[in-house]
């Protein structure tokens, strides 16, 4: 018994230092003590805070926005910002319960946004930035959009940044600051319906309304197209060695992907070419010769460019 006694006692003196290590003050602000344990306590909550606002989002955004004729770039914005307001409230009742007056932060505040302003200015412009287009919605989740030299959907509006998922699957993060300063492409702002110009040649020898009558089949003929409004051939020029012409598409399809349709109706036309027995013509080249000085001039008429 008195074996078990002084076992007990060391680990009563050992419960002791772990309470008064985790109990002990480290420092204040204002008048609140700060411990280990209140820190541990702070962490944990903000974390929860973070992580329980991010699932109320996905909920918000899967579940109940989804019950109304809301596309998702409308239904993520909604989301974002109700989510950035519950963090901004959730942070101050959490400041507030750890004992700590938020009046007592007036200087920290000051000292941070000193900060921003000389080391953190592009932090702040692309937290801005990402606000603005949340309320603003130049662009949202979904779009298919040219910024730059980038070239893809929209597949996440952050705070920092926005996600952009090219068409070989590769995701490019561009800082939001970008979409307000630069000159930004939306193909689907207004509509998803996207019209396309693709260029066809043939041979001067063939009757341009037999051309347009072949080259409308293979239009119609594609699922990709859309019939409303309806597809068209312009005849657009007379070039060097070729007529030439426009095919007219409208697509909601292939808004993403413009050179897949592209190859589609080319396969096609080609084909039909055949059947029809139309011509393409072929580079020409001129050769002249001129005091013994030769002189190539070329013709560039391919017909499917």
């Amino acid at each position: 018994m008195e074996q078990f006694d002084e076992i007990f006692d060391q680990l009563g003196g050992i419960l002791e230092y772990v309470v008064r290590i985790f109990t002990t003050t480290l420092f204040h602000i204002g008048e609140t003590p700060f411990s280990l344990s209140s820190i541990i306590t702070f962490i944990l909550s903000v974390a929860l805070l973070v992580f329980l606002t991010g699932k109320f989002n996905k909920f918000l955004v899967n579940r109940i926005l989804a019950r109304y004729d809301l596309d998702i770039g409308i239904r993520q914005s909604i989301g974002t910002i109700i989510r950035y307001f519950v963090l901004v409230l959730g942070l101050i009742v959490i400041i507030q319960a750890s004992g700590i007056n938020l009046s007592t932060l007036t200087v920290l505040a000051g000292a941070l946004g000193l900060g921003i302003g000389f080391g953190l200015q592009n932090v702040a412009d692309n937290f801005i930035s990402g606000l603005i287009i949340l309320f603003e919605r130049p662009i949202k989740v979904g779009d298919r959009i040219e910024v730059g030299e980038v070239n893809g959907d929209v597949v996440k509006i952050s705070a920092r940044a926005t996600t952009v998922l090219t068409n070989d699957n590769i995701s490019i993060i561009v800082p939001n600051s970008e979409f307000i300063s630069s000159r930004v492409i939306n193909w689907s702002h207004n509509d998803r319906r996207v019209r396309f110009r693709f260029p066809v040649g043939v041979s001067y020898k063939e009757d341009p309304d037999k051309v347009r009558r072949v080259l409308l089949e293979v239009l119609y003929a594609n699922e990709g197209v859309l019939k409303e409004p309806p597809p068209d051939v312009w005849f657009d020029d007379f070039g060097d060695s070729y007529l030439s012409f426009n095919l007219m598409v409208w697509t909601s399809m292939y808004v993403q992907r413009p050179k897949n349709l592209k190859s589609q109706l080319y396969y096609e036309v080609f084909r039909k070419f055949r059947e029809h027995n139309i011509e393409i013509p072929f580079p020409q080249r001129d050769l002249h010769i001129k005091s013994g000085v030769i002189s190539v001039k070329n013709h560039s008429n391919s017909a499917l460019e």
